[in-house]
């Protein structure tokens, strides 16, 4: 049995009072003409005179957040997708039986008005009610106005409350689709096409990551819900399609903090006949055009950094890095016994799998990642932990990889792809040789891939970019459940 509160209970009692009205207390069709922001920024300048003049009747609709009740004139304030505007009735200008069913009105109530434009004395947009309709009974109180949803796991458990009193996530529910269109308009003004491939499959791929595993009833298999679409997307290549490009789930069956949720979102991108420069360039223009879409600055603050996101970021070496930070040179460290004794001078932890490249960059993750502050592309990752990318031509430990770090952060993962088949079976098998030493983020053995490349892949170049993280720079969110509408939560007890 549900127990109420005395707020919900005086909010029940009013259904059936409505109902004597006539009045449906869930609402029926309302016809929206009118945004709260679009008259401010419209009609902002105007005078009192002008407005009266202009006589201009408008129509919105909202949730009440505010009301002022005075006798037979009141004030209260709605708020629609845009924002919030102030109302004024009158029992002089609206039918008695409209103005009393505004003063049994509750905050929270969702109401349509139509009305007329006028500038308060205060110079405030005000919209002068002359039709007051009930929309929508709201049978639960809103939180207190000025805390709103004090406990941080209520609020993303409850986003629909915290989109209600948080001007802030409203802010960034409606950044990140802009976010996406930016970079799907970019990319299709450059003539890449979207496509889908399967969230479900048989084989893991495109990424070192643990997966979810799911079980496929009909065919009795088990199946892993993907970790990277990178491998189909190649297929395509393979196919003849120049430019592709998709936006997609990604789940990973790994840890939870500020920067990982294990349901998250991705572009990928592959264009036959580029490298890794021309994936540089790509994934910085979508960076720029994304910047100044959302913002209309390459500036931006986050995490106590000011930063610029304006065309030219830095591009350095992976090695150089370290050395800068280190002193060691890995370019003339040519034994893994002479690595190892460096990574166990240096306080570097080993694993039983690593191998000179893994050594790299254990360096590069203890000594440099989190000291990079301004935009850049962070290049020659070593060839055991890239099975994807085309090997270095005048340095075959490295390869043509880079990443993209900002304030510590990886932004985009991206290869001069390996387009060769004989190549791309053996770095299968020596993945395989690590997951039996105990590297659970190993990639399987993908024949079909082999296969698809045996049959001529183009040179390519490719870039994976984490959508999340491009809106927390974005929109200043310090932690990905701020950017995710439904972030995965632990059950209540």
């Amino acid at each position: 049995m549900r127990e109420f509160s005395e707020q919900e209970l005086v909010r029940r009692e009013k259904i059936s009072k409505i109902k004597e009205l006539g009045i449906d207390p869930f609402g029926q069709r309302y016809q929206v003409t009118d945004f709260s922001l679009d008259l401010k920024n419209k009609y902002g300048n105007f005078s009192h005179d002008e407005l009266e003049e202009k006589n201009i009747i408008v129509q919105v609709a909202g949730r009440i957040m505010f009301i002022r009740k005075m006798g037979k004139a009141s004030f209260f304030t709605i708020k629609d997708k845009l924002g919030n505007i102030q109302i004024y009735i009158s029992i002089n200008d609206v039918a008695e039986e409209s103005y009393s069913l505004f003063k049994s009105a509750d905050i929270g109530d969702i109401v349509g008005i139509k009305g007329k434009l006028m500038l308060t004395k205060t110079g405030e947009i005000t919209i002068k009610c002359l039709e007051y309709t009930h929309l929508v009974k709201a049978l639960k109180p809103l939180p207190e106005k000025y805390h709103g949803l004090s406990d941080v796991e209520e609020r993303f458990r409850r986003r629909y409350v915290d989109l209600i009193m948080n001007d802030d996530a409203r802010k960034v529910a409606f950044a990140r689709p802009k976010i996406i269109r930016t970079i799907q308009h970019y990319l299709d003004d450059l003539g890449y096409v979207e496509v889908e491939t399967p969230i479900l499959g048989t084989i893991l791929g495109g990424a070192a990551a643990r997966p979810f595993i799911t079980h496929h009833n009909a065919q009795n298999i088990d199946m892993y819900l993907r970790i990277a679409t990178e491998l189909n997307l190649k297929r395509l290549l393979v196919g003849g399609m120049d430019a592709v490009y998709e936006i997609g789930r990604i789940f990973r069956n790994e840890g939870m903090d500020k920067k990982h949720n294990p349901e998250f979102t991705t572009i990928e991108v592959y264009k036959a006949f580029s490298d890794l420069e021309g994936m540089m360039d790509l994934t910085e223009g979508i960076i720029n055009a994304c910047a100044l879409a959302v913002n209309g600055t390459y500036e931006v603050d986050f995490l106590g950094h000011h930063i610029s996101l304006a065309p030219g970021f830095k591009r350095a070496h992976m090695v150089d890095l370290i050395k800068e930070k280190t002193g060691i040179d890995f370019f003339t460290v040519n034994s893994l016994e002479e690595a190892k004794r460096l990574a166990i001078e240096n306080g570097v932890e080993l694993e039983e799998h690593f191998e000179y490249g893994h050594i790299v960059n254990a360096f590069f993750e203890k000594f440099v990642e989190d000291t990079i502050v301004e935009p850049t592309f962070v290049f020659g990752h070593p060839i055991e932990i890239s099975p994807l990318a085309k090997k270095d031509p005048n340095d075959p430990r490295f390869t043509q990889r880079f990443e993209l770090f900002i304030i510590g952060s990886e932004y985009a993962n991206a290869f001069t792809e390996l387009n060769d088949p004989i190549d791309q079976y053996e770095r299968f098998e020596n993945q395989l040789k690590e997951r039996e030493l105990g590297n659970e983020e190993a990639n399987d053995m993908d024949m079909d891939f082999v296969e698809a490349l045996e049959y001529g892949m183009p040179p390519a170049g490719g870039m994976g970019m984490g959508i999340d993280r491009l809106v927390m720079l974005l929109t200043g969110s310090e932690t990905i459940r701020e950017v995710i509408l439904f972030p995965l939560m632990k059950p209540r007890d």
